[in-house]
Formats: C-alpha cells, sequence, structure tokens
C-alpha cells in the first residue's frame, strides 16, 4: 500500500465542490434579489416624484402660508423646518446622554455593572415607536414640555423629545463600540504618563474615536430625520399645517405628512398632485438623508485612526 501523496488525493470530493457552488449560487441570488428590490423602490419613488417635479407650480412650494396638499398648495419650507428643528432637539437630548452612557460602560462600568446596564440600553431601543409617541404625548407633553414653557398638547418639542429618547441607544451604542475599540495601550501609556482618568478619556480615548463618533451622529440624525410614528403621534399636526418655527407649537415633518395624508385609504384624495406630493416628499427625504450619509463617511475616512 502506497503513501504517497498526490494532487488526486489532496482534491476535494465532487459533492463537496457541488455543495459550495450551490451555496455560493444562493447567496448571489440574495444578493441580487437585495439590489433588485432597493433599485426598483427608487425607481418607484422617482418615477412619481417625477410627475410631480414636471407639472407643479413650483410658486405654491415657496412662501405660502404652510402645507395643505389637498388644496394644491404645497410650502417646502413647512415641513423641512419641522424636521429640522424635531431633529436639533432630538439631538440635544440624544447626544448627550448617549455618549455620556457609552463613556460610562466603556471607561467606568466593572464588568458585572456593563453586563447589566449594556442589555437594559439595548431593551431601549426594542420599544416600538408607537408606544414612545404615545408616551410623548401622555407623559412628555404635560408633565416635561408644559414645565419648560410650552403647551400640555402635541408639539414640535415633544416629539423631539420622544425621537431623542429612541435614538438614546443607538448614540450610545455606536459610540461605545467606537471607544472600546481604541487600543488599551493608549490608556496605559496616559495613566502612566500621570494622567487622571478624566483626563485619559477626554484628551486620548474620545479623539481616538472620533470617527465612529462622528458615525454615531451622523446615523443618530439620519434616524431622527427618518422617524414617522413618534412625530405622527406627538407633532400636533394633522395632514396640513401652517408654517411653524416654533418648537413650542404643533408642526408637520416630513415623514409625518407623508403618513398623515396617506393614513386611512389607498387612494390619497385632493388637488391633482396630491398623491405625488406623497414621493416627491419622499425623495426629497432620501435625498437629505444620503447625502448625510456621503459626507458622515467622507468625514470618517479623513478621521479615521488606524492602529
Amino acid at each position: 500500500m502506497s503513501d504517497t501523496i498526490t494532487l488526486e488525493s489532496l482534491a476535494a470530493p465532487t459533492s463537496r465542490k457541488t455543495k459550495e457552488r450551490l451555496v455560493r449560487t444562493v447567496v448571489l441570488v440574495a444578493a441580487l434579489v437585495s439590489v433588485m428590490v432597493s433599485a426598483a423602490i427608487v425607481w418607484s419613488l422617482f418615477r412619481e416624484a417625477w410627475v410631480f417635479i414636471s407639472q407643479i407650480d413650483w410658486s405654491v412650494t415657496w412662501g405660502q402660508i404652510g402645507w395643505f396638499p389637498r388644496r394644491g398648495i404645497y410650502d417646502v419650507p413647512t415641513l423641512v423646518v419641522a424636521t429640522l428643528i424635531v431633529t436639533a432637539v432630538a439631538m440635544v437630548v440624544a447626544i448627550p446622554i448617549g455618549l455620556g452612557a457609552a463613556i460610562y460602560l466603556s471607561e467606568y462600568a466593572r464588568p458585572k455593572v456593563r453586563k447589566l446596564l449594556k442589555p437594559t440600553l439595548e431593551i431601549l431601543a426594542g420599544i416600538p415607536s408607537v408606544v414612545l409617541g404615545a408616551f410623548a404625548i401622555t407623559f412628555i407633553a404635560p408633565n416635561v414640555v408644559a414645565n419648560i414653557g410650552g403647551d400640555d398638547g402635541g408639539s414640535l418639542m415633544a416629539a423631539g423629545i420622544g425621537v431623542g429618547i429612541l435614538t438614546i441607544p443607538l448614540v450610545a451604542s455606536i459610540s461605545e463600540d467606537a471607544m472600546r475599540s481604541v487600543p488599551r495601550e493608549l490608556r496605559e501609556a496616559s495613566t502612566g504618563l500621570g494622567a487622571r482618568k478624566v483626563t485619559t478619556v477626554t484628551r486620548v480615548v474620545l479623539p481616538a474615536a472620533t470617527s465612529g463618533l462622528v458615525a454615531a451622529a451622523i446615523v443618530a440624525v439620519s434616524r431622527a430625520i427618518g422617524e414617522t410614528m413618534v412625530v405622527f403621534l406627538a407633532g400636533g399636526a394633522a395632514d396640513a399645517a401652517i408654517f411653524n418655527s416654533d418648537p413650542y407649537e404643533g408642526g408637520l415633518t416630513m415623514t409625518a405628512a407623508m403618513a398623515s395624508l396617506a393614513s386611512g385609504t389607498d387612494q390619497v384624495v385632493g388637488a391633482g398632485l396630491t398623491f405625488q406630493s406623497l414621493f416627491f416628499v419622499g425623495l426629497l427625504l432620501f435625498v437629505i438623508t444620503l447625502t448625510l450619509n456621503l459626507i458622515g463617511n467622507a468625514f470618517v475616512a479623513r478621521v479615521r485612526e488606524r492602529y
């Protein structure tokens, strides 16, 4: 009996090659399907939005009294300003709290405490947004907003705080992962030079994790801009709204405008381009979030530290 090793003996069995080709084909098909679905969504969005873009009288999209699509008045600044207000309020809530939670979990918490707090924080991310919307209108509005100068009803402030609470776990999770990826040797070198813990965190860890922290902020902003149910329930407006730049008053964001206008029916009734206005707002929302992501990726690539 010969113990000589040949190329034929090292070759994989035919059945194994067949299985590998099958798995590769299945994975390729899954990837192609996901690309095709995404392309179909973008195409359907652009097709209907183009009808609006090509037929609308642009004088009714700027400088009007508000957003009244069923009457043929599509004041885009009404939606954009309300969206920016909600996003700004949400970031004021989410970024400090989320970043503080991430710093504690990454730099100060003991392993046992971290194992308890980390899953607890992530549970908040699993709460349905409709529940937080109801919480915003029933608790945040009368107990928080009413005590800082607002009313006890729906408002952009209440919606922004609700969206901020919804975004806290996202900021905390991404920021904590970014800080924990900083090499331990940098912390030890800072400590060896006599730096205090807070100095090490602020002068070493946070600058080293800048790319991840910026990514967390960009993702949080995109999440806040695209949130629907919280602003739909707590924003204080129906399917139409006058222009408003006061966070203590009700307003209509882009996502809330789409949800409220199309809710309860499969046929949006109104002036000629009422239905197409939904897709135009959706396309505008898509362009804004895509631009944010591109800017964020470019900035992260520029400041990323490689160890």
